[in-house]
């Protein structure tokens, strides 16, 4: 069973998503924030699989309530839900720590199958998506150190060669199938890669993936 807390300050969308949720025999709702203040404190007393996460809220707004609850180091997830396509805040909520976003107009399954691969620890931005959410963050990015215009990071310092290899492909929007395909790899070796490299950068999932490479320039921006 997966326990979802919805964060929104519209009591209607809060009641559809609950509508929504509770509609499905793998899910349950155990509760209901109106802002990012309660989210916090229903995290702390519930530790719920996943956050259905809105980033204006009035007081504590998502991404703040996102960062907190990811540096206390509980194992609750947060979906970023956003009312507008690639709203610049929601890049905000990744750098912060959430696992993905979604739209508010994305279809019933398309929400259902995110909370359920979040839940599960993946991400919920599909990697066929990276290359076009990752085309406006880059503008966010400060711009490289004109001494040294690629310093080593300390998060690469762990990385093998081949897995340095397999994060920047990541941050270029392979999906685990493309990579296994033109590295010449089994499927399953690529998996393994990816465990080792979020385990080695402590990084939370795939997207946090994308967003180190960038932040360490193995991908470059456009």
């Amino acid at each position: 069973m997966t326990t979802v807390l919805i964060a929104d300050d519209q009591p209607m969308q809060r009641f559809g998503f609950r509508m929504l949720l509770e509609s499905q025999d793998d899910m349950t709702v155990v509760g209901e924030a109106s802002n990012g203040t309660e989210a916090i404190r229903l995290v702390d007393r519930h530790h719920p699989d996943v956050v259905l996460m809105d980033i204006r809220m009035p007081g504590l707004d998502g991404i703040e309530a996102t960062r907190r609850i990811v540096a206390t180091g509980d194992r609750t997830r947060i979906l970023i839900v956003t009312t507008f396509d690639l709203d610049e805040y929601a890049y905000d909520g990744l750098r912060a720590g959430a696992s993905g976003f979604l739209v508010k107009d994305a279809q019933p399954e398309e929400l259902l199958a995110g909370i359920r691969a979040v839940a599960s620890g993946d991400a919920v931005v599909a990697p066929s998506l990276t290359r076009r959410l990752l085309d406006a963050y880059i503008h966010h990015l400060p711009a490289s150190p004109t001494a040294d215009p690629h310093p080593e990071d300390p998060r690469l310092a762990a990385l093998t060669d081949r897995e340095r290899e397999i994060l920047t492909v990541i941050g270029q929007g392979w999906t685990n199938t493309e990579i296994a395909e033109r590295l010449h790899l089994a499927e399953s070796t690529v998996k393994t890669h990816v465990g080792r490299i979020l385990a080695k950068t402590g990084a939370r999932d795939r997207v946090q993936a994308v967003i180190l490479a960038y932040d360490t320039r193995l991908v470059e921006p456009f």
